[in-house]
């Protein structure tokens, strides 16, 4: 039997680049955006391709060879819902695709909304009935600051890139620059003005769609 190709070691002084992703941010802004302007109603990610793209997207920005150490991937599920598919499918399938690590949260009840005359609780829709409680995320915003602060620290990069639009993470982005690590920004433009101003440098996601979408397997 033939032996197995090993891949190609990284050229000396390649920078390292780690890839930060905020998985919903992520899914649900590109998906809002398309159905904005072409309507379709959900983008397709190629997972298997996205991160060596990032990687490759960061070089051209940095101007120098840099070698791919790892993405990691945060999200929530809400385990009272219909997330049990999604729960599989990010444990079972992205959680074991190289150099991927996933973080996964469960999502919060959300307190039901008050009549700002009275304050009551109102469980359900007066108009019909369907209860209003919702979830939230908690803990996914922590997560990502301190993973990259921590990492940053251990100096287990020198390029992270960070897939979202929260203006929450610009203090992790801020004392990560002070430790001399560049902080690149993908994103959707205008949204996430605020983050992508504090990183070294940003990039279109929308604009780039069809680099990383993924295709109908042939049959």
């Amino acid at each position: 039997m033939p032996s197995e190709v090993e891949p190609a070691a990284p050229p000396m002084g390649a920078l390292r680049v780690r890839i930060f992703v905020d998985f919903w941010n992520l899914q649900l802004t590109m998906n809002e955006r398309l159905a904005h302007d072409t309507g379709e109603r959900s983008f397709p990610f190629d997972w298997s391709h996205f991160p060596r793209w990032l990687t490759t997207r960061s070089a051209e920005l940095c101007g120098s060879a840099v070698a791919y150490e790892g993405m990691h991937v945060y999200a929530s599920y809400d385990p009272r819902g219909n997330d049990a598919s999604f729960k599989n499918w990010i444990e079972t399938w992205l959680n074991r695709q190289p150099g991927v690590q996933v973080i996964l949260k469960e999502r919060r009840p959300k307190d039901a909304p008050k009549c700002p005359e009275c304050h009551a609780t109102v469980e359900r829709c007066p108009s019909c009935g369907a209860g209003l409680r919702r979830t939230q995320e908690k803990g996914v915003d922590t997560a990502i600051v301190t993973d990259m602060i921590r990492l940053a620290w251990e100096q287990s990069y020198d390029i992270a890139v960070l897939v979202s639009s929260d203006s929450d993470l610009v203090p992790a982005v801020e004392f990560v620059d002070l430790r001399g690590r560049k902080v690149i920004q993908a994103g959707f433009p205008p949204t996430g003005s605020h983050l992508a101003t504090a990183c070294w440098a940003s990039f279109d996601l929308f604009a780039d769609r069809a680099n990383f979408r993924r295709q109908p397997r042939n049959h």
